[in-house]
């Protein structure tokens, strides 16, 4: 009687198992071949001696033929195929076609799913049986053939075939997984039958031969029995992450004005962030252009709305500093642009009836990195009405915490968006996904706020990844430059063949003769540790208002009232500390310039304490510095026309009182509107005491030096000497932090008869046209080239920012010492331009001769009181913005000190573009061969990380279209899910050595494959804004459920309408039909009905559950990092 195998009693396996290894040869007839389901028979053909078989006119030794009868072909090629009559002969073109297509099926077949031990070794086997000729594969074409035969020959004389008839594929599942249905044939007659059947089958001439297409298939698998090149993974890894930027290049075509114009880098950066403005179709763009300044982000944003404007009809809004507009005007006019620019400090009054831009360019965007600002909303706000692609601009994306990068990107980006990644470390750091959900129940967890919950750079690497563009200029010179034979010096090329060396950015000092302890020298009777003590001992109630505010009010406050209240109640410690070290910092700048701001700050506190007195009301906000000038200086001073005379500040209580008068009335007449008023009822008593305090305080510190004498300034003389000397026909730029120190300097350069002298500050009207007369050349003005108006001395504060060319000069002097060593590095930056001609930038700092760790031990001083008092907590003091600046090493001249940052801070999809770019330009051959590496593949390479780092870097891509890496440990714990990391981490040379790959490698890649996919379908349990239909129906059902729990109500199926919403988003149907019913006012009961009904209609989730397979992540290789070849 046939025995039923049914893979429940009795499994295939078992009676394949029971007969193969009695047979001399076999045929296997099925619909479908899965490769990896070869392990089942795999050992029992080795066994097989073989017997010769009748194929055509002769015999052929065979061991073991297969027939695929329905492997997935395209529906194209089985159409026609299967349309032609039965006399048709396939020609050759199209057995490579058929060929070539069902290799890439059976090719994705060793892509799918996690690779095992037991699977590569079986692979191996079949690779060799196929060589071998073991094994011979032939795919049936004549019609679809889904029969399901096994049979085999043996010289037992009673029984010589034994067949195996049903529904079971060559597949793991079918030959012992799943319910199957076969018997077993051992009666002859029809066992012959069948074995005809197979040989008329195999012998059609519409049967075509794969066994060497499937050998090869293996063979260029991660299955393939050899070691691969960790050189390739490293490039694979690279050339998929550089995906955003390949397809950008390739996407787009710039203007040939922009081809002639731009340097590669500055082409690529345009592409790129045009894929970046349109990579999704469905909601607003945004992109961050980070280049470090002097890297043409102005012209690369030019170039960037000019290819929206040609390929897409795009008109541009360019929103800039007021004292850039002139400059982007020009730009608009040269590349004939199709644009409006207006001053961030117009946008309130003029975005609000402005008509629709679809692109806006927001130039120095980290100036909008307060999200309580007006100008910030009026920006926000107009972006989000119209839509609109955003370009941001800014050398310092960063500047001082990750939420004003938040801030920035908030501008495009929503606050429940989902961006497709999350804030790993963060996550991993509070001890995972639940942990998080549970402690921020109310964020979605691939937000920008899940992002504004972390502190980790790494996070805020993987977030900017998306959305930033940015090079440093280390970067450029490595990857774009060229080295000149004859003096090594690196430049890059115009397409006109024009060159644009890099200069050495040198470190120089300029000293000036300082001793703390002469008592004659009015620099250094206040440069003391008396002054110091003096200025940490004020109260500054001006500064912290909020500290004196009266108990409860008697009367009712207006709103205007209770805004500043909670304004100065939330600043107080903050402006305080900020107070402290400006006064400082002015001190260190210039001696005539700290006078000047402690008698304008003597001054302001006797304004508010006349109002005080008088019970008038107190002016808050920006005082106007200008018109305090003209009260501080002493009425008895004898005036005349030699601007040598020494500067005299007031000591007189009475005369700072009776100049108050004149500034109140001024204050609340003339500029009555540039402050907010508020009754000085709402203060206590002591804020009169504090501020005359105060005053008293900074009268004492200005009796130390009192009168200032510009002639008898030695840092002043200092650098007069440098500019009539050393540097007497040079163009020179001269930087100081404070515009009363710019004034002056301009004011006594100008008295020693020095010509051609310039100064720029804040309230400079046209500073643009100040620095086309500076830099006529690099900006184009040769009108202006050796004329009376060109400008030899350009005095400035940081107001000249990046969008400027100064690049004619080489030399600039830093006056005054930022705190920031990276406020140096951004001042060389304004000369170290692309087209700088000057083989060095010299960098002058001044420097006293002696004093040193005086300046230092001022510093510390200052500094330790600050934190003491907690007026600045961390990240948010402005002046402690980045490493700070080494005082030692400016004095020896250090080399290297004001070069730019490493390579860390470029973005990710250039970063890997250019390693791909890079190797490609030095193996062409590359460019086929990496792309071409299947996806699973691995290969291991020697350890160079910490010895506990030892394990495997898993690179996925999502059902989302993700990328997602991982680096796990031995024992398959992660490691990192940094990107930048992980790219470093197994960067390696084409001639590094390939090992054997780890014992467990397959096992870790599987926990990675876990951790990831369990990461992303676990991640979409999000509820979205307050005000989402979503966040809406399941707060109100999952309230209704612990309400009426254990009632008829709350049914089963109810709870998994409530966890379908939770965990799935809502389909459009459910969404409107939901929200209409809210907004009538439906009851929970009626609501509870309504969802359940969706639900069993199918109509309430986009649940997916039908394609379950395809959310699996994709293994796109791994890498092995191995403590030695164990």
């Amino acid at each position: 009687m046939p025995k039923i195998y049914d893979n429940i009693e009795n499994h295939l396996t078992h009676g394949l198992n029971d007969t193969l290894p009695l047979s001399q040869r076999s045929d296997f007839c099925v619909g479908y071949f899965n490769l990896r389901g070869w392990s089942e028979v795999a050992d029992k053909i080795d066994t097989m001696p073989g017997r010769n078989v009748i194929e055509g006119k002769g015999q052929i030794h065979r061991y073991c033929r297969l027939l695929v009868g329905m492997q997935r072909l395209p529906l194209d090629i089985l159409k026609e195929s299967f349309c032609r009559d039965d006399t048709h002969l396939l020609d050759n073109s199209e057995i490579v076609k058929l060929k070539k297509r069902l290799a890439m099926e059976f090719r994705e077949q060793l892509t799918v799913g996690t690779p095992t031990e037991k699977d590569e070794k079986y692979l191996r086997i079949l690779s060799r049986q196929l060589k071998e000729k073991k094994v011979v594969v032939k795919l049936h074409l004549r019609h679809q053939l889904h029969a399901k035969l096994y049979l085999a020959y043996s010289d037992d004389k009673r029984v010589p075939v034994v067949g195996f008839l049903g529904s079971s594929n060559l597949t793991l599942s079918g030959l012992s997984k799943q319910g199957e249905l076969n018997i077993d044939v051992l009666e002859q007659d029809a066992a012959n039958k069948l074995a005809k059947w197979f040989d008329d089958r195999w012998n059609d001439q519409k049967c075509i031969d794969i066994t060497e297409e499937l050998i090869l298939i293996i063979d260029e698998s991660w299955a393939a029995d050899r070691l691969v090149p960790p050189y390739y993974i490293y490039l694979k890894i690279a050339y998929h992450l550089s995906r955003e930027a390949r397809a950008g290049i390739n996407e787009f075509k710039l203007p040939k004005i922009f081809q002639r114009e731009l340097l590669d880098f500055q082409q690529k950066a345009v592409l790129i962030a045009a894929h970046h403005l349109n990579r999704h179709k469905d909601r607003p763009n945004g992109v961050l252009i980070g280049d470090v300044v002097g890297l043409g982000k102005t012209i690369t944003a030019t170039a960037l709305a000019k290819v929206l404007e040609e390929d897409l009809f795009t008109e541009t809004l360019i929103i800039c500093p007021k004292n850039l507009t002139e400059m982007w005007e020009g730009y608009i006019h040269k590349y004939k642009l199709h644009a409006k620019v207006i001053s961030q400090s117009k946008v309130q009054r003029d975005l609000p009836t402005l008509r629709r831009y679809r692109v806006v360019i927001i130039d120095e965007s980290h100036n909008l990195r307060n999200a309580n600002g007006s100008r910030y909303r009026a920006i926000k706000e107009y972006l989000e009405e119209n839509e609109s692609r955003v370009i941001l601009l800014t050398a310092t994306p960063y500047n001082k915490s990750f939420i004003d990068l938040s801030n920035q990107l908030r501008l495009f980006i929503a606050d429940d968006a989902d961006l497709g990644i999350s804030p790993e470390h963060y996550i991993n750091q509070i001890g995972g996904q639940i942990q998080f959900q549970a402690k921020h129940s109310e964020t979605f967890i691939r937000s920008i706020k899940a992002f504004e919950r972390s502190d980790f750079a790494d996070d805020w690497r993987e977030l900017m990844r998306l959305y930033m563009v940015r090079r440093t200029r280390g970067f450029i010179k490595n990857n774009y430059a060229s080295t000149d034979s004859l003096n090594e010096r690196k430049y890059l090329t115009f397409a006109d063949g024009t060159r644009s060396y890099f200069p050495d950015r040198i470190p120089k000092k300029v000293e000036y003769p300082f001793d703390p302890t002469d008592k004659k020298d009015q620099y250094a009777r206040l440069y003391s540790t008396k002054v110091v003590d003096g200025i940490n001992h004020l109260n500054l109630p001006r500064y912290g208002l909020g500290n004196y505010l009266a108990g409860k009010p008697t009367r009712k406050l207006s709103k205007d009232e209770e805004a500043v209240i909670a304004n100065l109640s939330r600043a107080g410690k903050r402006l305080m500390g900020f107070c402290r070290t400006s006064l400082f910092k002015r001190l260190e700048s210039s001696g005539s310039s700290f006078l000047l701001s402690l008698s304008r700050h003597i001054l302001r506190n006797f304004v508010f304490i006349y109002a005080l007195e008088n019970r008038l009301e107190l002016p808050i906000g920006k005082n106007i510095v200008e018109n305090l000038d003209d009260f501080i200086e002493d009425d008895d001073t004898d005036r005349d026309d030699d601007d040598n005379t020494s500067i005299t500040f007031m000591l007189d209580e009475k005369q700072y009182l009776k100049n108050a008068k004149d500034v109140y009335s001024l204050f609340s007449t003339s500029f009555k509107n540039r402050f907010e008023w508020v009754k000085c009822d709402l203060f206590k008593n002591e804020l009169t005491t504090a501020l005359i305090d105060d005053a008293r305080e900074i009268i004492k510190i200005l009796s130390l030096a009192n009168q200032w004498e510009p002639q008898n300034d030695r840092k002043l003389n200092a650098l007069v000497e440098l500019l009539t000397k050393k540097h007497n026909d040079e163009k020179v730029l001269i930087f100081t932090q404070f515009a009363d120190t710019a004034l002056y300097l301009n004011k006594q350069l100008a008295t020693r008869k020095m010509d051609s002298i310039a100064v720029v500050t804040g309230n400079e009207k046209n500073p643009t046209e100040i620095a086309h007369h500076f830099s006529p050349r690099s900006n184009e003005r040769t009108n202006l080239v050796n004329s009376e108006n060109e400008i030899r001395v350009l005095v400035t504060t940081d107001v000249l920012s990046e969008g400027q060319n100064l690049q004619d000069c080489h030399i600039i002097l830093n006056y005054d010492l930022p705190w920031a060593i990276i406020r140096l590095i951004q001042r060389a930056g304004r000369v170290d331009r692309i087209g700088q001609k000057a083989e060095q930038i010299l960098c002058y700092s001044f420097l006293p001769e002696d004093g040193i760790e005086s300046i230092i031990q001022l510093r510390r001083r200052l500094t330790a009181r600050i934190k003491e008092n907690s007026e600045v907590v961390g990240s948010d003091e402005t002046f402690f913005d980045g490493d700070p600046v080494n005082i030692h090493d400016l004095y020896s001249e250090k080399s290297g000190i004001l070069d730019e940052e490493d390579d860390t801070e470029v973005d990710l999809a250039s970063y890997a573009y250019q390693i791909w770019k890079n190797a490609t330009d030095r193996d062409c051959t590359l460019a086929k061969t990496i792309p071409d590496l299947p996806n699973v593949i691995y290969g291991t390479q020697q350890n160079h990380q910490a010895a506990e780092k030892e394990g495997v870097v898993v690179y996925t891509r999502t059902a989302e279209d993700n990328d997602v890496l991982a680096l796990l440990d031995i024992n398959g714990k992660l490691i990192t899910q940094s990107q930048l990391s992980i790219l470093r981490t197994v960067e390696c040379q084409h001639d590094t050595p390939a090992l054997t790959r780890i014992s467990n490698h397959h096992e870790i890649v599987k926990k990675a494959v876990h951790l990831i996919n369990t990461e992303d379908t676990t991640s979409g349990g999000a509820l979205g804004k307050k005000t989402s239909v979503k966040y809406r129906v399941y707060m109100r059902l999952d309230r209704f459920c612990k309400e009426n729990d254990g009632t008829l109500w709350v049914t089963v199926e109810l709870k998994k309408a409530i966890d379908d919403i939770y965990k799935h988003p809502l389909k459009e149907f459910a969404r409107d039909s939901i929200g209409r019913q809210l907004k009538a006012g439906i009851s929970d009961e009626a609501l509870a009905n309504l969802v359940v009904s969706l639900r069993d209609d199918d109509k309430l989730c986009i649940t997916e559950d039908d394609q379950t397979e395809s959310k699996q992540p994709q293994i796109i290789c791994s890498m092995g990092m191995k403590n030695g070849d164990k």
